[in-house]
C-alpha cells in the first residue's frame, strides 16, 4: 500500500491526520495520480433550467453548442452529461467538464464557449448557469473502488495503488495534500450580487464540493436486488435530506444527478454533487447525521453480503477551494438555485 498523497505533495505534517498511524483499510481502494507538472485543474458544472419535461429549443440549442465547443481545441480533456430534477421541480441539465489548465480552459472558453447560453438568453426561454471551480492540486482528493476512472480521474495519468487513508471517518481529508498543514476553516459567507436576470455569487474561502458517483450497470441477480432495493432508496432518502433540508447542516445546495448517454437517455449511474460551506460541515453529516449513517450502515451490509464478488462501482471526488478559484454565474434561474440560497444580496 501507498499514501493518497503523492511524494511530491508530501510535507512535515503540523495538523494530525484521523486515522492511527498503523490502521490498515478494511478493503482496498485507489485514487488518481496527475503528473507532477500538471499544478491545477478545472471542474466546470455548465447548467440549463426549465420546467416540464419538454426541453425548450433554446436550452437545447445552448447544449449543443458546449458539446460542439468540448471537441474545439483546448476543448475538455473529458465531460458527461446528467440531469437532476431540483426541489423547485425545475430540470436541471449539466454538461461537466473537466480540465489540466485553467490556462488553456480560459483561452478555449473565450474562443469558443463565450456564447454558449446565447440562444437560451435570447428569448429567456431557460435558465442557464455555470459553476466552476479551478483547484490548485494539494486542494482535491479522489476515491475509487475500482479500476473505473470518473470525473477528474479521467484527466489524470493513472490510478494509484491500493492507499492507505481510506476506511475511516475523515479519511477524505487525509487524502488532501493541503490537509497536513491547513485546517481549511472557511472564511465569510456567499454574498449574491444582482444586475436584472443576470445573478453572480461570490463565494467564501474553503467552499467544499463534493462529486459522489454510484455505477451499478454491471450488477446483477441478487446483487442488483439488493442494491436497488436495499441501498440505493437509502441514500436517496440522503440525498433528498441535503436538497430540502441541506442548509440545516451546512450543505448549500445538493442534486443527485442521472447520467446521461450521448443520446440522451439515462443510464445506470448517478452522482451526488453537493457544495457546502466546509469540509467540516460535510463531515460533521457523514459521522453524525441519521440520514447518513442510515447510507453508511446500508452500504456496509451491502459490502459484507458480496464481499471482493460486488460489482458495484463507487468513487468519489473532493475540493476545498480558495475564493479565487470558485466562479458561480446564474441567468434567469429560480431564487433557489445553487449557491442563490446565500442570504446576503446587493445590486451590481
Amino acid at each position: 500500500m501507498e499514501s493518497a498523497i503523492p511524494g511530491h505533495l508530501r510535507c512535515p505534517r503540523t495538523q494530525p491526520r484521523r486515522a492511527a498511524d498503523d490502521f490498515i483499510p478494511p478493503f482496498e481502494s485507489s485514487v488518481a495520480r496527475f503528473d507532477p507538472n500538471v499544478t491545477q485543474v478545472v471542474m466546470a458544472y455548465f447548467g440549463v433550467q426549465f420546467r416540464g419535461d419538454s426541453i425548450p429549443m433554446g436550452a437545447q440549442s445552448a447544449l449543443s453548442a458546449l458539446a460542439v465547443a468540448f471537441d474545439k481545441e483546448g476543448g475538455a480533456g473529458s465531460w458527461d452529461r446528467a440531469v437532476h430534477v431540483d426541489e423547485a421541480g425545475f430540470t436541471n441539465v449539466f454538461s461537466v467538464a473537466y480540465w489540466k489548465s485553467p490556462t488553456k480552459f480560459q483561452a478555449w472558453f473565450e474562443r469558443w464557449a463565450a456564447g454558449w447560453a446565447q440562444d437560451a438568453v435570447a428569448g429567456n426561454s431557460a435558465g442557464t448557469f455555470s459553476e466552476i471551480v479551478k483547484p490548485s492540486v494539494d486542494r482535491f482528493e479522489t476515491l475509487f473502488s475500482s479500476d473505473l476512472t470518473e470525473g477528474v480521474a479521467r484527466v489524470s495519468t493513472r490510478l494509484s495503488n491500493p492507499v492507505l487513508e481510506h476506511g475511516y471517518w475523515g479519511g477524505a481529508r487525509d487524502r488532501m495534500p493541503i490537509s497536513q498543514s491547513d485546517i481549511l476553516s472557511p472564511s465569510g459567507v456567499p454574498r449574491v450580487v444582482t444586475r436584472g436576470l443576470h445573478q453572480r455569487v461570490i463565494a467564501h474561502d474553503n467552499l467544499c464540493l463534493i462529486r459522489s458517483g454510484q455505477d451499478w450497470g454491471a450488477t446483477e441477480g441478487p446483487e442488483r436486488r439488493l442494491y436497488l432495493e436495499e441501498v440505493e432508496p437509502v441514500l436517496r432518502a440522503g440525498m433528498d435530506f441535503l436538497r430540502d433540508s441541506g442548509l440545516s447542516v451546512g450543505c448549500f445546495v445538493n442534486r443527485y444527478m442521472t447520467v446521461l448517454d450521448n443520446a440522451g437517455g439515462l443510464t445506470e449511474k448517478r452522482f451526488g454533487m453537493s457544495w457546502w460551506r466546509s469540509l467540516t460541515a460535510l463531515e460533521r453529516w457523514a459521522e453524525c447525521h441519521p440520514t447518513h449513517l442510515a447510507i453508511f450502515a446500508a452500504a456496509m451490509r451491502y459490502l459484507t453480503t458480496m464481499g471482493a464478488a460486488a460489482k458495484l462501482r463507487l468513487y468519489h471526488e473532493v475540493t476545498v477551494a480558495t475564493a479565487e478559484q470558485q466562479s458561480f454565474e446564474y441567468y434567469n434561474c429560480h431564487p433557489k438555485t445553487g449557491l442563490l440560497r446565500a442570504t446576503t444580496t446587493s445590486e451590481w
